[in-house]
């Protein structure tokens, strides 16, 4: 499976979980070829979320700068915070807000046990919409 493959079809899960919670949500398809837009964007009771999805094996995850300054910039002109979801295998998906994460020189990172530690849970970060 490719690695498009397989983050549209984490993308696509996320993007069920949330409408099955009974949020109103968007996928960006093709968000990861062009950096121009966040992954998905949902609400629910008049409150927002803008997320970068990841899915991926390893013990520091590492986001090109120009797709969290594009967050930041969607964030900026809407108000609404940005968050990296990162599905990590056997524990589920964490969320994070971006501002959260360690700058580099060229790039944005946070390791693996920072985001099963710092990161909310499913049912947490679902929480902060009620």
């Amino acid at each position: 499976m490719s690695h498009y493959r397989k983050g549209a079809d984490r993308e696509r899960e996320l993007l069920n979980l949330f409408i099955d919670n009974g949020f109103v949500a968007i996928r960006a398809a093709g968000s990861g070829v062009n950096s121009l837009s966040p992954d998905l964007i949902v609400f629910k009771n008049k409150i927002g979320a803008i997320i970068e999805c990841k899915a991926v094996s390893k013990k520091i995850l590492y986001i090109r700068k120009e797709q969290i300054e594009t967050l930041k910039r969607w964030s900026s002109e809407s108000s609404i915070r940005s968050y990296l979801a990162w599905r990590i295998n056997r524990v589920g998906w964490r969320f994070i807000e971006i501002k959260d994460l360690k700058e580099l020189n060229d790039s944005f990172a946070i390791s693996k046990d920072h985001m099963i530690e710092k990161g909310l849970d499913v049912e947490s970060f679902i929480g902060i919409f009620k």
